[in-house]
């Protein structure tokens, strides 16, 4: 049979399967989706495409990625972007990279994005090393095994002459750790050329700690951090003793934080991360700071904890200002945002998330809702449908004993499920498709 029939005849069967399960559950339509022979045809390119999947994934972990400084391994993923068949592959005014797979245009474009900057600063020895089938390196999870899938995905729809419905937008995005603050998701999703298209999102960025769990991160944890600096006139430890002292005023205001009230349910947390100042021992500084991380699934109650931070900032300069001598000066305060990540949610009975959790059942994972932190605030925030999911097996993400999983069977379970969930969010494309 010659190729372009075959494809045709391919597309018309997984057009077939999907069409007949549409009044079922979302089970029934993953169901006959990945019992079809399309997508069959793609777990098989799939199985042996295994090798490029785990060289792509170390060749990537091994392009350092610090935070505020991912280009180097940003150019390098547009050229692997560009080693496919994709239109428009491009690197925007931020620093995402990206690239679009057509469909037929019967839908909204479904964006999947991975992130390509890393928590480790520059100098961290991100070398991948090996023991048995796992792979340790900073980062070797967190997102290089995301970003990697991606690409594996994408050659499997174009292996096994998959077309979908709807446009799919494949994006290596920049500054989703950290200080990064999302940077690169809000551009993509508020201002870049693709923003007013995007209608579904799935983020691949958590890792698979059970066997038999998979989570879906249909919840965005709000996030706001601030740098608080506490400023005064300094002076010597013995000869200006009873001066206003700034690290008094820094340590009541972790005090009152510490005493804050906050519920389990919305789970909301603080912490004070880094704090930092002062000159020498025996000097009453002059500056001291300290970085504060606030967390909450709701909006309200971070507004909440927000204002409790800001109110017991205040207090502690006054209270310092009215314990010690202010002759030289009084203490004052300069707060900062340094980074504010919006809350939002897209429940769990809507068609993304249904799709997403049947993907996984269909594996013999059990779909594990939560709210995260990731890339997918962003949509989520703007009232796009967005989820995040895992990558596959792995640990100690964010530290430099992180390692990932590649064991063959493990990997190919993961890729099914993001294979499952990318084509049932993407729609197929109709019996009559032409492929061009």
């Amino acid at each position: 049979m010659h190729a372009r029939s075959a494809t045709v005849v391919a597309i018309a069967s997984l057009a077939s399967a999907v069409g007949a399960a549409r009044a079922q559950t979302p089970d029934g339509d993953v169901a006959a989706l990945v019992a079809g022979e399309p997508f069959q045809n793609a777990v098989a390119f799939l199985t042996r495409d295994y090798d490029r999947f785990v060289a792509e994934m170390i060749r990537l972990t091994e392009i350092p990625a610090p935070p505020l400084a991912e280009q180097e391994r940003a150019l390098a993923y547009l050229e692997m972007l560009r080693e496919h068949r994709l239109a428009d592959v491009e690197m925007d005014a931020e620093g995402n990279v990206m690239g679009v797979r057509r469909g037929t245009g019967r839908g909204p474009m479904l964006a999947v994005i991975a992130h390509l900057d890393t928590v480790f600063p520059a100098g961290t020895d991100v070398t991948v090393k090996r023991a048995g089938t796992r792979l340790l390196a900073p980062g070797v999870g967190d997102d290089s095994r995301g970003l990697a899938l991606m690409l594996a995905v994408l050659r499997a729809l174009d292996g096994a002459g998959v077309l979908t419905a709807n446009d799919i937008l494949f994006v290596g995005s920049v500054g989703e750790e950290g200080v990064g603050d999302l940077r690169g998701a809000r551009f993509l999703f508020q201002e870049g050329r693709y923003a007013k298209r995007i209608g579904q999102v799935i983020a691949i960025d958590l890792t698979n700690e059970s066997t038999d769990i998979w989570r879906v991160a249909n919840a965005g944890i709000g996030v706001i951090r601030y740098r608080v600096t506490f400023r005064g006139p300094g002076g010597h430890s013995y000869e200006a003793f009873g001066l206003v002292n700034p690290a008094n005023a820094l340590a009541d205001a972790i005090t009152a934080l510490s005493r804050s009230a906050v519920p389990q349910e919305p789970k909301t947390t603080f912490n004070v991360g880094v704090v930092g100042g002062g000159t020498s021992v025996n000097s009453i500084p002059s500056e001291v700071w300290m970085d504060v991380d606030l967390r909450s699934e709701s909006s309200e109650e971070l507004e909440r904890l927000e204002k409790a931070l800001l109110a017991g900032i205040d207090t502690a300069v006054a209270r310092e200002n009215a314990r010690g001598s202010t002759a030289s000066g009084a203490i004052a305060s300069d707060v900062k945002v340094i980074g504010r990540r919006p809350a939002g949610q897209t429940p769990v009975s809507s068609p993304l998330v249904r799709t997403v959790a049947a993907a996984a059942r269909a594996f013999g994972f059990t779909p594990e809702y939560r709210a995260e932190s990731t890339d997918a605030n962003i949509p989520l925030s703007i009232g796009i449908a967005a989820v995040t999911i895992g990558r596959g097996p792995g640990g100690r993400a964010h530290s430099v004993e992180e390692w990932t999983d590649v064991e063959p069977e493990s990997v190919l379970r993961a890729q099914k499920v993001v294979l499952a969930s990318v084509l049932g969010a993407a729609g197929s494309a109709p019996a009559t498709a032409h492929i061009n």
